[in-house]
């Protein structure tokens, strides 16, 4: 009898594996367009939270923020835009292409703390980035004791 080593998530990273390859090799072959594949993509986005506020960043490098628009619809914020592709070098003189070209779209649900009237929103150095109050009557009160 031989004892095997607990592993709880290696079927999940085999089939993690099996997906990118099919990706890679059967949707995405050099010059073709996939019927899978589109024009729209997700810029990768922290969330964070303070004891005051909760803070999105969006990395949106070569972005102008006149191509970005951020709203707010109730407790749902949106964030989308465009990323234009480069028209400067002809296609067959690139060896590889991996930055995302075209329109982005992130949506997210706010908790219910969140006072979405006061949002600020600024960008630097290619980051978005969001900040969202709690509303006071949210935020925890330290209650004193007093010694009877």
């Amino acid at each position: 009898m031989s004892i095997l080593r607990f592993r709880p998530y290696r079927d999940l990273w085999d089939m993690y594996g099996k997906i990118n390859k099919l990706f890679e090799e059967d949707l995405m072959r050099e010059g073709e367009e996939s019927p899978m594949s589109t024009k729209c993509w997700a810029p990768a986005t922290d969330i964070y939270e303070t004891k005051d506020e909760y803070v999105f960043k969006l990395e949106l490098p070569g972005i102008s923020k006149e191509d970005v628009k951020v709203e707010l619809n109730g407790d749902k914020l949106s964030i989308s835009g465009e990323r234009k592709e480069e028209k400067e070098v002809k296609r067959e003189e690139y060896h590889r292409v991996e930055r995302y070209c075209g329109s982005f779209a992130r949506s997210f649900q706010l908790p219910k703390n969140a006072d979405g009237q006061k949002v600020k929103a600024g960008m630097k150095d290619g980051i978005l980035e969001l900040r969202i109050p709690k509303r006071e009557e949210a935020k925890a009160k330290s209650i004193p004791i007093s010694i009877k």
